[in-house]
């Protein structure tokens, strides 16, 4: 299948950049607690920012039950500047006291007992089952919904066809690794705007639908 070709050629580049998806795994993994956490801070958030505010709320919150006792304002200033965080940190404050009471400090592993949960939509939900509990799902963001549709594999308008489309498509093997692989390339390679398909392993391979313009490094005159 063409497609897996492609995404295997893509996972090898994707090992090899330094880019902000890298520091936040890191800083994600230490528990389950913080990956959740982390997935629900990371939505309309950069994951430089994402990583740096991890790093400073596990200091003080290590579990449900201080994220349930935490005052409000100070959770605020704790995920400061992550985006919408008064929003955020709401929702978080509900989260603390709703695992706590009702799944008895567990996260839950079904998928729609999860987006219950204050925060959790379907993305988030997704990337919990593949990362705290290893279940086949494939978590559609905005680089995967992107770089899917620009290479050909889907012809998509929204995230959640996008992942409907990529479960068709794709062996259930490889779920998992979509995200973590097409982020990674989104950051370093496959950008926005203006692509550096000069550096792309597969840009024979690619049709750049939307793509208007590349860029291309600069290099000095010989002299």
């Amino acid at each position: 299948m063409k497609h897996v070709k492609t995404f295997l050629e893509i996972e090898k580049l994707s090992r090899s950049l330094d880019v902000p998806v890298v520091f936040y795994i890191k800083t994600k993994r230490k528990s389950s607690f913080s990956t959740l956490i982390s997935a629900i801070l990371s939505s309309r958030t950069k994951d430089e920012i994402t990583g740096e505010v991890m790093k400073k709320f596990l200091k003080e919150v290590k579990d449900f039950e201080d994220l349930k006792n935490i005052p409000l304002k100070r959770l605020e200033k704790l995920i400061y500047p992550v985006g919408f965080y008064k929003n955020k940190a709401r929702n978080l404050k509900r989260l603390g006291e709703i695992i706590l009471d009702r799944y008895q400090g567990k996260i839950p592993q079904e998928f729609d007992e999860l987006i219950k949960l204050p925060g959790i939509g379907r993305k988030v939900a997704n990337l919990i089952l593949a990362e705290i509990f290893q279940k086949d799902t494939i978590c559609v963001d905005t680089h995967v919904h992107r770089i899917s549709n620009r290479l050909g594999w889907v012809r998509t308008k929204t995230p959640e066809e996008t992942e409907k489309e990529l479960r068709r498509i794709f062996p259930k093997k490889y779920w998992r690794r979509i995200n973590k692989v097409l982020v990674a390339f989104g950051q370093g390679i496959c950008k926005p705007l203006k692509p550096l398909c000069c550096k792309c392993p597969v840009k024979k391979l690619c049709p750049k639908v939307g793509v208007k313009k590349s860029s291309y490094p600069l290099f000095p005159f010989n002299r």
